[in-house]
């Protein structure tokens, strides 16, 4: 099945967490937490750490996510975390991974797996979809 929604970042706030030992890169690695809101067939709100080596001038860099929902998907309530990265090149996307966790899923979501995908429509709308089962 498939459910598609779309979502806000409500908030975005950068850690003083950095790798350790430090080793120097081409691009800086910072981690940062993230507060989500979904509307449509995805509906609530998620928790992220999300880490990334990524240059702001430029926009390249890769980010990887690790992000905890919960609220309903097509209905059914619960909650799950779901991971998924992505590298850009500055004006592209590509290398995506997105998949649910495995036994994460909590309520009428427990036994949920897939995987998914998400985009940002060239005015700004962020969009998100699954394609899941639940056994």
């Amino acid at each position: 099945m498939r459910a598609s929604g779309t979502f806000k970042v409500v908030a975005f706030t950068p850690t003083e967490l950095s790798p350790e030992p430090a080793v120097p890169t081409g691009l800086p690695v910072g981690v940062s937490t993230m507060e989500k809101r979904y509307e449509g067939e995805v509906e609530g709100h998620s928790a992220t750490l999300f880490t990334a080596a990524f240059d702001q001038s430029s926009g390249v860099g890769t980010y990887v996510a690790m992000e905890s929902f919960e609220g309903a998907v097509d209905g059914r309530t619960g909650a799950f975390n779901f991971a998924h990265s992505a590298t850009t090149g500055g004006t592209d996307r590509s290398d995506e991974f997105f998949t649910i966790v495995p036994s994460s899923g909590t309520g009428a979501l427990a036994g949920i797996r897939g995987s998914g995908g998400m985009v940002i429509d060239a005015d700004g709308t962020h969009r998100i979809w699954f394609d899941y089962e639940i056994s």
